[in-house]
């Protein structure tokens, strides 16, 4: 079949290849490399993908970044889900609700629309949403992930396509090869893990890369005296010199050698190793080991 679900049951209608074709070309759009246009043209990947996503049956408001054509919002609303969706195209904005009144006109209600650039949308923008379903811009994945998972806590869990050299890196555990700051960062925030792969022929236009899945379901940071921003320097700082034991690699974050050796005795952070060895709740300890000792002692309570 051309069109997905095209038969006058009653119900959302998903968008084929025709569908999506026929709505880029009323648009005069041509998908640019720049934003990362890859629209999805299969139905029966979106169904997978928010299958895979495990929302909740009751139904639950879901950010979704880059909706282009509306593939997924269309699957997302047919089962039964809530829809931010932050589109940075205004052609693309424009066109989505209309594009959901005509395929899904029972659900348009359940829509949202914000139009802003995902990696600066605000919190009250996206108001509270409890999950994240997306087809993300390959170019700027890491990023705008890292950003929602930080602006909106109430956001427990989700699924997200990215290209599949990036899924390995999120999901990568200490000590594995893709291990590296996108890995440590997610884990920050959230357990992550690889959910699937997606292959090239689902998209219009191909992309000349792989896709994956990656599933995250929020977890509370480390427990640590210090804030994320020291954490995040410290990461940077330990994979900044790959090959290096981290005591070398975190020497541009603290020059002071004496000091360094002092925070890394007071983590319990074996200076030797690499900074690929470490978990984020040693990254969190050596921030906050840094931290405390940057602080002025507590006033004497007598």
């Amino acid at each position: 079949m051309t069109s997905a679900d095209s038969s006058t049951s009653a119900g959302p209608r998903l968008l084929g290849p025709a569908e999506v074709r026929s709505l880029a070309a009323s648009l005069g759009l041509r998908p640019t490399k720049q934003r990362g246009q890859n629209f999805v043209i299969d139905p029966n990947t979106v169904r997978r993908i928010v299958r895979a996503a495990d929302l909740a049956p009751a139904g639950e408001t879901v950010l979704e970044v880059g909706p282009g054509l509306g593939s997924l919002t269309l699957a997302l609303l047919a089962d039964g889900h809530r829809v931010t969706a932050v589109e940075i195209d205004p052609l693309l904005a424009g066109a989505l609700p209309g594009t959901i009144a005509e395929y899904a006109p029972g659900q348009a209600s359940a829509l949202t629309v914000v139009l802003a650039d995902a990696m600066a949308v605000s919190a009250e923008q996206i108001g509270a949403p409890d999950a994240c379903v997306a087809n993300l811009p390959y170019n700027v994945a890491v990023p705008v992930l890292l950003h929602l998972l930080e602006i909106a806590p109430t956001m427990r869990h989700g699924l997200v396509m990215v290209q599949s050299e990036v899924a390995d890196r999120l999901a990568a555990p200490p000590g594995s090869r893709t291990y590296g700051v996108p890995s440590a960062k997610a884990a920050w925030y959230a357990e992550v893990r690889r959910a699937g792969p997606i292959g090239r022929n689902v998209f219009w236009p191909a992309p000349n890369v792989d896709s994956g899945l990656v599933a995250f379901s929020r977890r509370p940071a480390p427990e640590t005296p210090a804030t994320r921003a020291e954490v995040f320097a410290v990461i940077e700082g330990a994979f900044s010199q790959r090959r290096k034991t981290v005591r070398s690699a975190l020497a541009r974050w603290m020059p002071d050698r004496g000091r360094l050796d002092a925070v890394l005795e007071a983590a319990g952070i074996d200076p030797s190793l690499r900074g690929e060895m470490l978990g984020i709740e040693e990254f969190a300890r050596i921030a906050g080991a840094a931290h405390q000792a940057q602080s002025p002692p507590p006033a004497d309570a007598t």
